[in-house]
Order: structure tokens, then C-alpha cells, then sequence
């Protein structure tokens, strides 16, 4: 009998150490080729370990939640088979996956509104920001009582629909005969904006569950397709409410206890570690500068719309997300220097190089459990608006999975960090090392608007964005966020 050691390999590019993260065999299981022995956690991402070797496990030498050298022996595998021989991935199935979240109650289990049945998204939940998001709860506002121009409210079942400023303009008035009271009892314009932006839209089974929890809608972040609150919304935020109120109760420990014996100490390590590095050595070389732009995305929210009824895009997620992708791709080729990379002289004089790369690997910021990830999709430029929604489902899926691979995160040119979905307006992003630039995409929602002379409610969104001013001056960055909020503003440009 022939026994075996399997070391720990470089799975990535110089890559040194990595955690165990769960073993997928025990001792005495039969393992063949290929068969799955762990998962470890490297400075990039988690990966699965394959066997080399098909026989027996006869230990295992290295515990889960320890980090190792390359080269250090993890597992010993005889030649010979004792064990069962169905594969380790077939005679231990993960655990059936149980509701994240609890379950609403029994009588609106089927309630789904018109975004619901849309958004047939794959599983795996999104990215920072690609749309609905199981986390995606926003701060709670302070409560005030509510102001009279809040009374002229729409009627509760219908929805309430941006306007154009011909509709306004057709709106009834007042006749000249009207009583003077009458007319001076009717609501202002500035009232009725007050009312249509202030108003929480969400369909009666939505506002049923919401009294049966006891949430208050205004507390909720919106993400059906015309802003309106939906069941999915109402689940992560009664779980993220849950969640918060089980650690409340025991957060701060015993008053008695010194506080010195009160401090939880976390590792930093892999991805986080990894992250943290980067993030510093970025924000200390790369000179920032960041500017912001407030978007009439009211005509991007009606396309989304349009595309999650197309028959083209049936089964995929679409989110505001997937035009702002193209819309930085589309500026980006106007704007080239904004896709680019500083690169110092190997010999550390004053030299530098621009290097302009003519493809763009779009990077998508991904906030998984193991701290942030920034994959990106290769050769974007090439991809039509479906592959394009089909890359970021892939992305997203596999981000949220924990199985994004080193290579997929190597290489990225421009990077969207998606805010908007944790309910946020807009943010100061870090470069990510390697660029010269990435774009923040907030929250859209409705807000008074100033359009031809009128103001109406429309769907308005915040873009910043930030760069480093050793490639990308003030004129350019103005530029290229121009050419994004203008593309945001109105997508047919991209039919150019």
C-alpha cells in the first residue's frame, strides 16, 4: 500500500498561503480523481481543491479555519479502496437550503406583484447594487408628523406614474367661476409634488403584510421596476430587523465584565486582508478626485421596464445596473484615457508610462460574506445588451456563492460600484489598483424635478465618480460622466 501526501498548491498567480475552509472528506472515505477534498480561501477568492489521487483518506492533516503555506501537506490518501466508492460529493450532500428569512404569513404567501413575476432571476442574489438585494435595508428615518400637503395624496391602489410636462400642463383647473373658497382650498402645486414624491407605493396584499409585521413602508428600500415596495422587499427587511434585535439583546455582555474582556477580536485575513491592502496602497498612490452628477433617469427606469417584458430577456434579471454598464462602456470609448493604467518605471526613476487599453474588462463591485469582490467581465465592449445582462447574472450568482475565481477578478480596466442598492445616494469610491477610475451608481428614486418650467416628479439618481488625477484631469472626468449621465438620461444614444 502506497501512501500518499497532497500539498497545498499555488492555485492562483504567486499566491503564498491559503485557509481551510471546510473539508468535503473525513478519514476513511473513498476519494477519486477529480473528487472534491476541500475548500480553502486564498487572498482572492475560495476555490475547491481536486484530488490528485484515487484511494482511500487516511487523514487529515491540516484543521478547517487554519491558514498554511504553498507547499504544506494538507491530506494523506492511500492507494487502496476501503471506503464507500460513491464520490465525496454525492454521499455528502449540502444541507437542503431552509427559508433565510422565516415566511410571511400563510394567506399572502401567493400575493406577487408585476415586478415580482418579471424579475425570474438566477439564484445566487445580487451585487452592490444590481437590484434587489437580501440586505438591502436603508436607515430609518426620524419620525415627524406628517404635513398637510401630505393629504393630497393619490388613491392608495394606483400607483403613481411619472408625468410628462404635457400632461401637467393638460391638468384640470379650476374654473374662472369656481367660489373663491373653493379655490383657495385646493392644493398647491408645490403640495401635490410634495405628495406624489412623499407617497410609498405599494399594492394592497404588499400593505396587508406590512400591517401584519408591522413595518412601516416608508422604513423599506423600493425595488419594484416603477419604485413601488414588494413581498421580497418586506422579507429582507423584516429579516434584517429580526437579525438586528437578536444581536441586540446580547451585544454589549455583562456590565460586571472589564472592559477588556469586552472586545471581540476578528481576524483580518484572506479576502478582507487582501482587500484592505489594496485599498490603502491605492488610496496613498493614486491622487483622487471625485465629482458628482445628479441623472433624470426617468426614460432608463421605462426602458428596464420595457426590457423585462421583452420576450428576448425572459428568465433574466434586468436592473438599471445593465444600462449603466453600457452607458460607462459608451463613454468610456469617447473618453479613452479614462480606461486606463499608470504604470511606474520597473527602475524607479521619474519615468511612467500611460498604458490606454483599448477593451474594457468592467469591473462589478460584489459584497459577498467574505468581504468585498471586484470581478470583472472580459472583452465588455463585444457583448450585445443581452450577453451583457446574461455576464452580469453570471457574475452575480457565482460572486454570491463564494466561487469566483482568481482569474476572474485579474485584469479589470473600470470598475461600477453599485450603492444605490443598500439605499444610498451616492459615495466616494476607491480606485480599484490598477485603474484610473470607477463609478458609483446610487439609489433611484422620485424627486421633484425642474423640467421646461414645470416641476413634476421623476426618477432621479446621483452618479460620482472617482479618479486618479495623475491620468484623468478635471476636464476629462466632467467629460466622461457627462457622456454617462446623458446615456442615463436618454438610453436610444446607444443606438447611434
Amino acid at each position: 500500500m502506497t501512501l500518499n501526501k497532497f500539498n497545498l498548491p499555488d492555485v492562483g498567480e504567486g499566491l503564498t498561503e491559503a485557509e481551510i475552509v471546510s473539508w468535503k472528506v473525513k478519514p476513511g472515505d473513498a476519494v477519486a480523481i477529480n473528487d472534491v477534498l476541500c475548500e480553502i480561501e486564498t487572498a482572492k477568492s475560495i476555490v475547491e481543491l481536486p484530488s490528485p489521487f484515487a484511494g482511500t483518506v487516511t487523514e487529515l492533516l491540516v484543521p478547517e479555519g487554519v491558514t498554511i503555506d504553498v507547499g504544506t501537506a494538507i491530506i494523506s490518501v492511500s492507494d487502496k479502496v476501503e471506503g464507500d466508492p460513491t464520490p465525496a460529493d454525492v454521499r455528502a450532500p449540502e444541507a437542503p437550503v431552509q427559508p433565510l428569512y422565516g415566511t410571511l404569513p400563510a394567506d399572502e404567501e401567493g400575493a406577487r406583484d408585476d415586478a415580482d413575476a418579471q424579475d425570474n432571476a438566477p439564484t445566487g442574489g445580487p451585487l452592490v447594487g444590481s437590484g434587489p438585494k437580501a440586505d438591502a435595508v436603508k436607515r430609518r428615518p426620524r419620525k415627524v408628523q406628517p404635513s398637510a400637503a401630505v393629504t393630497v395624496n393619490a388613491p392608495e391602489v394606483e400607483p403613481v406614474q411619472p408625468h410628462t410636462p404635457a400632461e401637467v400642463s393638460q391638468a384640470p383647473r379650476p374654473a374662472a367661476s369656481a367660489p373663491a373658497d373653493a379655490i383657495d382650498n385646493r392644493p398647491t402645486l408645490g403640495g401635490t409634488i410634495t405628495g406624489l414624491v412623499n407617497r410609498v407605493l405599494a399594492k394592497p396584499p404588499v400593505r396587508k403584510i406590512a400591517r401584519d409585521l408591522g413595518i412601516d413602508l416608508a422604513d423599506v428600500v423600493a425595488t419594484g421596476s416603477r419604485g413601488e415596495v414588494t413581498r421580497e422587499d418586506l422579507v429582507s427587511y423584516q429579516a434584517q430587523r429580526d437579525a438586528e434585535l437578536d444581536k441586540a439583546d446580547g451585544f454589549w455582555g455583562k456590565a460586571g465584565k472589564p472592559q477588556d474582556q469586552r472586545i471581540e477580536r476578528i481576524p483580518v485575513k484572506g479576502v478582507r486582508k487582501a482587500t484592505a491592502k489594496a485599498m490603502v496602497e491605492s488610496a496613498f498612490s493614486a491622487p483622487h478626485v471625485s465629482i458628482f452628477v445628479d441623472v433624470d433617469a426617468s426614460r432608463t427606469m421605462e426602458f428596464v421596464k420595457r426590457l423585462k417584458s421583452s420576450r428576448d430577456f425572459e428568465g433574466i434579471r434586468v436592473s438599471p445596473l445593465l444600462i449603466l454598464a453600457k452607458a460607462v462602456i459608451w463613454a468610456a470609448a469617447r473618453n479613452p484615457s479614462v480606461n486606463a493604467t499608470w504604470v511606474d518605471n520597473a527602475d524607479g526613476t521619474d519615468a511612467a508610462e500611460i498604458h490606454v487599453k483599448h477593451y474594457m474588462n468592467l469591473g462589478i463591485a460584489a459584497a459577498t460574506p467574505r468581504g468585498l469582490m471586484v470581478p470583472n467581465i472580459k472583452n465588455a465592449q463585444d457583448l450585445s445588451l443581452k450577453e451583457l445582462a446574461l455576464a452580469l447574472n453570471n457574475l452575480a450568482t457565482t460572486a454570491r456563492a463564494g466561487k469566483t475565481q482568481p482569474a476572474e477578478m485579474q485584469g479589470g480596466t473600470l470598475t461600477i460600484t453599485n450603492i444605490g442598492a443598500l439605499g444610498i445616494d451616492t459615495g466616494t469610491p476607491i480606485i480599484n489598483p490598477g485603474e484610473v477610475a470607477i463609478v458609483a451608481f446610487g439609489t433611484i428614486k422620485q424627486k421633484p424635478w425642474v423640467l421646461d418650467g414645470e416641476v413634476i416628479p421623476r426618477w432621479i439618481t446621483t452618479l460620482g465618480g472617482s479618479f486618479d488625477h495623475r491620468v484623468v484631469d478635471g476636464d476629462l472626468s466632467a467629460r466622461f460622466m457627462a457622456d454617462v449621465a446623458a446615456i442615463l438620461e436618454e438610453p436610444a444614444l446607444l443606438l447611434d
